[in-house]
């Protein structure tokens, strides 16, 4: 199955040093908008505080057809991991310039899960080595496809 929300901006803004997968606390009515695809992880990071690691700046959408008992579609989101990878994922974004973003929210069996990426920011022209990298791999297929229907 597809991720449920992906963030676009992770891998083309930071060098991923390191990825964790993770559980998140949901609500019943975030679930629902989250398969329905109401939600965004675009600006979200995690932060390693005292009792766990939480996720912030992810926007659910309320669910259409929920009730007063709905979710805040900001509201920071505890994350599930083991205690090694905790401490783990806290050294790795101690380090200056690290930051721990989402990278998407994905079903796994039955359960949402993140993945979740330690990165440091990329630089403007490390950025552009990127989509040239890109874009010439793409022509590069392109390229091929078009060559192989012709022999």
């Amino acid at each position: 199955m597809p991720d449920l929300l992906s963030n676009s901006k992770a891998r083309r803004d930071y060098h991923i040093i390191e990825t964790f997968e993770a559980g998140i606390v949901l609500h019943g009515t975030e679930v629902k908008a989250l398969r329905a695809g109401k939600g965004q992880i675009r600006d979200a990071f995690a932060r390693v505080e005292e009792k766990g690691v939480f996720l912030y700046n992810a926007h659910i959408d309320e669910y259409t057809h929920g009730n007063l008992l709905n979710h805040d579609p900001k509201a920071s989101r505890r994350l599930l991991l083991h205690k090694r990878e905790i401490r783990k994922l806290f050294e790795l974004a101690a380090i200056k310039g690290n930051t721990v973003i989402p990278l998407s929210l994905y079903w796994k069996g039955s359960k949402i899960k993140v993945a979740l990426g330690v990165g440091r920011g990329k630089a403007e022209y490390d950025k552009r080595d990127t989509v040239k990298k890109r874009e010439s791999d793409r022509e590069l297929k392109r390229i091929v496809m078009h060559h192989q229907k012709r022999a």
